[in-house]
């Protein structure tokens, strides 16, 4: 049996709300606890870091992926049987993405949500059909929900669009969705 990884994008700083950063803390321990592998931007900033310290303090393999202008910037971690330098972040993502069975968005800012509109469009042109989850800490994610909502109320989508993206309230709801997908 092959290993499930789960990509996680977020941000590359901690955000107003402690809320965050224990959400990040509670997702890394859960997939250590589950038995799989995190995927993630390789930075030792902000929930990025928060995330990948609670998951290989618990006992997750961890594949953290940063190009090279972030080597300096982000801290990247220097786990050289788990980290890939890339040469821009488009390739970040790609590796990211490419090594992972399920993709996970915390609260994070533009980079974040870049990320998150490449995978969910990935997804509505029929190039993957990985499960994409948001993790709602303190209701971060409503204003992205509703801007969906929105988007396919205008017709600019198929209302499927929001079928390609799960919200969740917490790590223990994350956890559930990942175990019913990655079966």
């Amino acid at each position: 049996m092959t290993t499930k990884s789960v990509c996680v994008f977020c941000g590359a700083r901690p955000g107003r709300h402690p809320a965050h950063a224990e959400a990040a803390r509670a997702t890394g321990r859960m997939i250590a606890a589950n038995g799989w592998r995190l995927v993630y931007g390789a930075g030792d900033v902000g929930l990025m870091g928060e995330v990948a310290r609670a998951a290989e303090a618990a006992g997750a393999a961890t594949l953290g992926v940063i190009p090279t202008h972030l080597l300096t910037r982000e801290a990247a971690r220097r786990d050289p049987a788990g980290l890939v330098v890339t040469a821009d972040m488009h390739e970040r993502k790609k590796v990211m993405f490419m090594n992972s069975d399920a993709v996970a968005v915390l609260p994070g800012g533009a980079g974040s949500l870049d990320e998150f509109f490449e995978v969910l469009t990935w997804r509505q042109i029929g190039l993957h059909a990985k499960p994409v989850f948001v993790l709602d800490s303190e209701g971060y994610w409503q204003p992205l929900m509703r801007l969906l909502d929105h988007v396919v109320a205008e017709g600019f989508a198929d209302a499927s669009l929001r079928g390609y993206v799960t919200a969740v309230a917490d790590a223990a709801a994350l956890e559930a969705g990942l175990r019913a997908a990655l079966a």
